[in-house]
């Protein structure tokens, strides 16, 4: 909006009135004082959308194991309720390892490993176990989901943001800021304080699409220098709905950690 209002104001001083009487020169220095008051006010727009893109950038974490421990409330397409428990380890940028407590039954129901070519899932409840290529991220949240996406949604960075930034504006919200990428615009709303992420919402490029996505990043907890949001709700939708809530209780990062996965003779594949 700003960017738009130095267009019109810039657009305004051009088709000024010309004016055929003798201009003093007092008039003359105020005319082109305006224009470059003008013209800084645009580039200082422009700084400071970079600074706030670069700002977003610094905020992201960085490591090289993570592992967690959450709860996790999700309700699919089917318009059911679940909850469970879930632990996660992951090393960046190779593996995400997850394990699915029922809630009830108090169990690990299922176990998975996630690498950036394939998805290993182990059903425990019903002994079949099942091998994907890593597009079945994508069948599951009717997004162009890949590892890194995961990776970045687990860590709590943003996903599908642009440095194609349109726009910004402040107010008692916070900043917000649009992205548009080759596939989503991302308005993206920074708390004002520390410029964490508040919310993400993810809109198709694609008007055919209609997929859209929203994220709500709060809890926002220090360890050392890493600011972590321990509290998510992500809802997609497209043709169907998904909407999940994690409350991460333990956290920690750049452990050793192990990645326990293998099949038992006795299960079947699915």
């Amino acid at each position: 909006m700003l960017v738009f209002f130095v267009g019109i104001a810039a657009t305004s001083c051009r088709s000024a009135k010309k004016i055929t009487t003798a201009i003093s020169k007092k008039d003359t220095v105020q005319n082109i004082k305006d224009t470059t008051t003008a013209e800084d006010l645009h580039a200082d727009s422009l700084k400071y959308i970079q600074q706030l893109y670069t700002h977003i950038k610094t905020n992201i974490i960085e490591c090289n194991t993570f592992s967690a421990k959450l709860k996790v409330h999700y309700e699919g397409s089917d318009g059911k309720d679940y909850e469970f428990n879930a632990f996660i380890r992951l090393q960046k940028d190779k593996m995400i390892w997850i394990s699915i407590n029922a809630t009830l039954l108090g169990i690990e129901a299922f176990r998975a490993v996630i690498t950036p070519d394939s998805v290993k899932v182990l059903n425990k409840l019903d002994k079949v176990y099942q091998l994907r290529s890593v597009s079945y991220l994508k069948e599951i949240t009717h997004l162009p989901f890949d590892f890194n996406v995961l990776q970045s949604i687990i860590l709590g960075n943003p996903i599908y943001l642009d440095s194609n930034i349109l726009y910004y504006r402040k107010d008692i919200q916070g900043i917000s800021v649009l992205s548009i990428g080759p596939v989503f615009r991302n308005y993206l709303t920074l708390n004002p304080d520390d410029l964490t992420i508040k919310h993400s919402k993810l809109d198709d490029v694609d008007l055919m699409r209609a997929r859209n996505c929203d994220i709500t990043y709060g809890l926002y907890e220090r360890t050392d220098t890493v600011l972590f949001s321990a509290y998510r709700k992500i809802s997609v939708a497209e043709k169907a709905r998904l909407d999940v809530e994690m409350n991460f209780t333990k956290y920690s990062f750049n452990e050793n950690l192990n990645f326990p996965f293998s099949i038992p003779k006795n299960y079947k594949r699915n």
